[in-house]
Parts: C-alpha cells; structure tokens; sequence
C-alpha cells in the first residue's frame, strides 16, 4: 500500500529542460525523507508538484491518500508547506499573520488566536507576537512561516531547506519542533543542502540527480555503500606525504587520497583499531612525524560524492534550487 508521500514516473519539464524525469517516491506515514541533491537536482520541482504548484507532465502523485493531478484542492487540506523563502507579510505582526492563517483554513475567530498564541510560544516568537514581521531576523522569519504551515496541524508536510540561512541554535530548535511533530504521527518529506540534518532527522533518504533517484535506503545503507571505515593521516612535513602515502597504499583498501595543502592523506581500510596501529608503528618507524590521525566511518558527504561526483553545494540565502522557469513570479511559494 502506497505511504503518506507517493510518486511513481513523476515527469515535469520547462520548455527543452526535464527538471523531473521519472522520479519514484514513497513515504510511509510518520517519516521523514530526506531529499538530497545538488542544485539544480530537481528537489525543488518534485516539492512543487507533490503540493499542486506545479502539474506534472506525467507520472502519478498521491498525497494522504489523493491523487494530486484529480483532487488537487483536496490534497491542499491535508498539507503544510514551508516553501525555501518566508511566505510571510511583513506588514503584519507575528500575530496577525498566523490568525490570517488560521482564517484562511475557516477556522473561527476565537479559535485563531488561541492557535496563534500556542504556535508563538512553541516557536519562541511570543516576545515578538506584537511586532511587525518586517522587524524580525532571518532566522524569526523562518520560524513564523513554519508555524503558519502549522496552523491546522496537517498530516503530511513538506520543508524545502527550512533551515537555509539560519544560525546553529535556531537550527537546533527547528530540528526538535521537526522531531516533535513526526512522533505525533506527522509525515514529512523534507529538502536540504545540509547533509548533517538529514543524517539527524531522516529515516530514509532518496538523492536526486539530474531529475532522477540516483539511490535510495536508510544513512547507515547509503554509508555502507561507500565502502568500509577510512585512516585520516595528517603528516607534519610535507616532503614526507609522498612516503606517507606509500605507506598507507600498501595497508590499505583503496585509492589513497591526498590534500596536499592540509597535508591531510585518507584511505579506506578493514581491521579497525588494529589496522591503525599498524600504521603508526609504520609511519613511526619511516621516521615520519604526524599531526593527526584517526579511524573514522563515511560520512553523508561521502556518500554525495560518490553517487553525484562532487560535494553537496554550500546552502546560502540566495541559493537557488531549479531553473527559474519553475519558480513562480512575484508571488508567495507557501501554501498555507
């Protein structure tokens, strides 16, 4: 039986660029999938289309159980979506802007501002309620449209990089209002640059590339895919690293790689703790002084680089995750 989340074929494209070219989703209800990507991936589109600002080309989308291209309005209230930018009005109070919310939704008066009052306190925006939206940091911002998205408690909810931009403590926070509403059976698809938070919160993870799930499975089946436990070598001389690395070739599992200007030489192994004895007492006694070493397992990173060829791009306020073709022009991106 299909999850909370499905897509089967799903094709979307912009003139002769195919943003979407076949992707397969399935989210069972109460879970995050984390959805990873370069730039440019198609993260964003397949957002897009699950939550009806976008028509697919083809290809079949159900969200909580409504096909999405049929019952479009239908799907809009069963979901919450926090787009990548604030869809918030910054003429008006954080109060106000969650009781036009709650208003939108039909929700009665009364019962608009008792859910605005509970939605600032959970979010630490209750100082601010008062004040004009225009007057709050980035990071308060980001918090008031994830609240607004929230105003009617849906089933299943969508985060493209919610956390893009923001500093590490209102990172944090957001990741535990995110695990809060998961454990009362929320079911979340959730985009994100920061390879970290999907290691933290997802509890399966697709990789898009070029419009398609490159691979899919849990973070511990993705690592593993990169191979094995890896030495991180930092040698204090450089003239020694060319040494350094024959050494590490001939005890290790694998290609060698070397940073010339951190100095740093990383290989995969097998034999843990012992194996890195072993390579001390090597380096040692080629009388090569090191800085550093360690045994460590792959990481997200890894695992990006080796499906995608390059490393995740850094997140920023002005990244950008599709072709403007699918953006939507001068208006909000937030179905509230």
């Amino acid at each position: 039986m299909p999850g909370a989340i499905y897509a089967e074929g799903l094709v979307k494209t912009f003139g002769d660029v195919k943003a979407l070219d076949g992707v397969d989703l399935d989210v069972p209800e109460g879970t995050v999938l984390g959805l990873l990507g370069p730039n440019g991936a198609g993260k964003t589109t397949a957002v897009r289309c699950l939550t009806t600002l976008l028509r697919p080309d083809s290809g079949k989308a159900v969200v909580a159980g409504v096909d999405v291209r049929r019952h479009p309005d239908t799907v809009r209230r069963s979901i919450g979506l926090s787009g990548q930018f604030a869809a918030v009005d910054e003429y008006l109070t954080g109060r106000e802007n969650l009781q036009m919310v709650g208003r939108l939704y039909q929700l009665r008066p009364k019962a608009a501002k008792a859910r605005a009052v509970e939605l600032l306190e959970q979010f630490h925006l209750a100082d601010a309620a008062d004040r004009p939206a225009k007057t709050y940091s980035g990071g308060m911002r980001r918090r008031l449209d994830l609240a607004a998205a929230l105003v009617v408690s849906p089933p299943v909810m969508f985060m493209d990089e919610p956390t893009t931009g923001l500093d590490p403590r209102n990172r944090q926070q957001l990741w535990e209002v995110i695990k809060h509403l998961v454990s009362g059976g929320t079911t979340l698809l959730l985009t994100t640059q920061y390879l970290e938070e999907a290691d933290h919160l997802a509890h399966d993870i697709a990789v898009v590339d070029h419009g398609r799930v490159i691979a899919k499975g849990t973070s511990d089946q993705l690592k593993a895919r990169t191979g094995g436990e890896r030495v991180e070598v930092v040698v204090h001389e450089r003239e020694h690293i060319a040494t350094a690395a024959q050494v590490l070739r001939g005890l290790g599992k694998g290609d060698t790689t070397v940073e010339e200007h951190t100095r740093k030489l990383t290989v995969p192994v097998t034999g843990g703790a012992k194996l890195l004895a072993e390579i001390i007492r090597e380096l040692d006694g080629r009388g090569i002084e090191i800085d550093d070493i360690g045994l460590r397992r792959p990481t997200l990173d890894d695992v990006f680089l080796s499906l995608t060829g390059h490393v995740a791009e850094a997140a920023g306020p002005d990244a950008r995750d599709e072709d403007d073709e699918s953006r939507p022009q001068g208006g909000k991106e937030a179905v509230k």
